[in-house]
């Protein structure tokens, strides 16, 4: 087995041109990640703008109608990595920012379905005291997909959640930084038995010290049709532990978080956000059961002190 400095050695009988062209081009992000820690030389090579470009712009089409953020090394950086809410805090949090753009892509089975970028204006008092909602389809439209629907509920939803991927990419143009919101894959597909549409769910949850502070960002892609399925809704939304959601300003302070906070490796993003969202269902049940206990319990001390305060009255009257 050929030695590192072997491998180096020969590597660097290959001229440059070459390996800018013909090697570095044939490689996927991570790999081309790795290789530009190899060596010094290497590192140069890697580093180069163009092609640090060319891999953002496939892998994330949308990102091709918008400005990309301080470099697109430094770009892919921030959004291919998944966000750590255990690292450390974020300083600075309330600083506003003008505008907040959204480039998302949808795919099914590797094709692309869906590529759209949405600039939202954030300074209005209307955004900022609303409850965020970020919307991609228009409610009159849909957007036909080659997916098709299964003969059981249980096998399309199995069939999306194998198949279906998105990314959901948050930029603040000033700043200069910018995350991904999505788990990739959906971490629940169900079907609304009232409508028979089928909704998939992607998220990404942002951890507090104190868990009624724990918040999930969640995309819901709503795909409806009897054979050939379209889709109907692509939302984003910021909801807390009891069921509410952030207004504009509130959600900016929780967007800033993911995309100023530490970050963790990226390969791990399915498996890391699929566990989060199961203890964040897990703790929300819990604190409605809670919540549902406290309830009963005032409402029989109410029962209880009316009847106590009838029989006084009662008593007296007698």
């Amino acid at each position: 087995m050929a030695s590192s400095s072997t491998v180096m050695d020969l590597i660097s009988t290959v001229h440059d041109d070459i390996i800018e062209s013909h090697i570095l081009t044939r490689l996927d992000s991570p790999t081309l990640a790795s290789v530009s820690c190899a060596s010094s030389h290497l590192h140069d090579l890697a580093s180069n703008e163009k092609l640090w470009s060319k891999i953002c712009c496939s892998t994330w089409p949308s990102v091709s109608r918008t400005i990309i953020s301080d470099g697109s090394r430094s770009f892919f950086s921030d959004v291919y990595s998944v966000f750590d809410d255990t690292a450390g805090s974020v300083s600075d949090l309330d600083r506003p920012f003008p505008e907040l753009i959204s480039a998302v892509d949808l795919h099914y089975r590797g094709k692309l379905v869906l590529s759209r970028v949405v600039k939202r204006e954030t300074t209005t008092s209307w955004f900022r005291s609303s409850p965020l909602r970020i919307d991609l389809v228009d409610h009159k439209d849909t957007v036909a997909t080659p997916i098709k629907r299964g003969r059981r509920t249980e096998d399309t939803c199995r069939d999306l959640e194998k198949d279906l991927t998105l990314s959901w990419i948050v930029m603040d143009p000033t700043g200069k930084r910018a995350a991904n919101l999505s788990s990739h894959r959906p971490v629940s597909v169900q079907r609304n038995w009232l409508s028979g549409e089928v909704e998939a769910k992607f998220a990404t949850v942002v951890g507090s010290t104190s868990p009624e502070e724990t918040v999930e960002c969640v995309i819901t892609v709503v795909t409806c049709g009897e054979e050939e399925m379209h889709v109907k809704e692509v939302s984003l939304k910021v909801e807390k532990m009891e069921g509410t959601h952030l207004n504009g300003k509130d959600s900016l302070v929780i967007l800033r978080k993911v995309m100023e906070g530490k970050r963790g490796n990226g390969r791990r993003r399915e498996k890391e956000s699929k566990r989060k969202h199961q203890e964040f269902m897990e703790k929300k049940r819990e604190m409605k059961e809670k919540k549902m206990k406290v309830e009963l319990i005032f409402d029989i001390l109410t029962v209880v002190f009316g009847i106590l305060g009838f029989g006084s009255l009662v008593g007296v009257c007698l």
